[in-house]
């Protein structure tokens, strides 16, 4: 399959947003667009005792959702080439299915407001416990990406990528993700890491003996446009985490993959960043 960014669509105002953060993000990949709808309907037309073949019940609303919401981004987004399809069967299932042929797989999060944070819902937790791909979460209300200027202006200019980064995790999945990202944006990159000790299960940031300028040393020499910053906290980092959000482009924390239940524990701080960011928060699986 061609690389592609691919969002999940049901309709909402949050998937909307997915979908044009999913459209801007495939321009920075140089990649297409893949716009998917996911529900339980028979992938068939069923055949009634007259005869005539038509659709089963919630077809044509599919149908109609993919066509109005690829005119809408097309758009907003002209030159993309976007590509859409309806996915029969349980919609988890299908769109963990999409994200591991996918750079990434964008999903809308219903949000309360900072008291309230995300309420991912039963399908958005599932695909970003089992995905074997980066799956980024984005509410109808995310903060904006782009700075602004002296008089309060939005610019094109991208605000910091911030990274939760743990110390104690040997597999720089999450790292490069983050570094590539800031990259492709042109931007800085927020490095927040812990000083404690984690506790088992723990794959958002924690910290470990380890020093982050050696760990990200690689990284600044692959990437040496990224400026980096680093802000070291004492404990759990997830509340500097929410905080640094108000002003990022994008929050990027960790899923260790487990290979035995339970199969769906994304670790405690990952967990309250994607409950509370105001950014889109990309959740990165990793060994």
């Amino acid at each position: 399959m061609s690389r592609v960014v691919a969002v999940g669509l049901d309709g909402s105002p949050e998937s909307r947003a997915a979908a044009d953060w999913a459209a801007r993000e495939a321009r920075l990949h140089s990649v297409a667009l893949r716009v998917v709808h996911a529900d339980d309907l028979p992938p068939h037309h069923y055949v009634p005792f007259a005869g005539e073949q038509i659709a089963p019940p919630g077809a044509d609303r599919s149908a109609a959702l993919l066509r109005e919401s690829i005119a809408r981004l097309a758009h907003r987004h002209p030159g993309l080439t976007i590509e859409g399809e309806r996915l029969p069967g349980h919609p988890a299932s299908a769109l963990v299915a999409v994200a591991e042929g996918s750079e990434l797989l964008a999903l809308g999060s219903r949000g309360l407001g900072r008291a309230a944070g995300f309420l991912l819902g039963s399908v958005a937790a599932a695909v970003v416990a089992r995905a074997g791909r980066p799956v980024v979460l984005v509410r109808a209300e995310a903060a904006s990406e782009y700075r602004t200027d002296a008089s309060g202006n939005a610019t094109t200019a991208y605000r910091d990528v911030v990274l939760g980064l743990n110390l104690g995790d040997t597999d720089d999945t999450v790292v490069a993700f983050a570094f590539d990202a800031a990259a492709r944006r042109a931007t800085g990159l927020r490095v927040v890491h812990g000083r404690g000790t984690p506790r088992p299960g723990d794959s958002g940031t924690a910290g470990a003996d380890q020093e982050p300028s050696v760990r990200l040393a690689p990284w600044r020499d692959k990437f040496p446009g990224v400026e980096v910053t680093e802000e070291a906290v004492v404990g759990r980092a997830g509340k500097q985490l929410v905080d640094a959000s108000l002003d990022a482009s994008l929050v990027v924390v960790g899923r260790r993959v487990r290979r035995a239940p339970p199969a769906s524990h994304i670790g405690p701080v990952t967990y309250a960043v994607v409950r509370r960011s105001l950014a889109p928060v990309a959740v990165v699986p990793h060994l």
